[in-house]
């Protein structure tokens, strides 16, 4: 099952994937998405949680936008094309973006 939602901030974010924890998700099953690339990887710090691709995301990332890069980074965590572009309407607005999927 996939889960997904927007917060406001980090402390948001906390409270819910604490409560996501508490529904049986491991931090590795959890990602949280923001606009900025240096606040994403904060707040996936900050919470230890995952962050889609490595190495090779940040390769093929020199070449597309950092909207088509978060949709998808979405789609790889469990949102169909439809859903990722909805979410990534969210992040422009500077929500986080939770994903939660015991199957990505």
């Amino acid at each position: 099952m996939t889960v997904k939602m927007t917060v406001e901030n980090a402390v948001q974010a906390k409270a819910e994937i604490e409560k996501l924890e508490t529904q049986g998700y491991t931090h590795d099953e959890i990602y949280v998405f923001a606009h900025d690339k240096r606040r994403e990887a904060d707040i996936a710090d900050a919470l230890d949680t995952e962050q889609v691709g490595g190495f090779l995301k940040s390769l093929k990332n020199m070449t597309v936008s950092r909207g088509d890069q978060l949709r998808s980074e979405m789609a790889a965590a469990g949102l169909t094309t439809d859903e990722a572009a909805e979410y990534e309407e969210e992040l422009d607005k500077g929500k986080l973006v939770i994903i939660a999927n015991k199957n990505a």
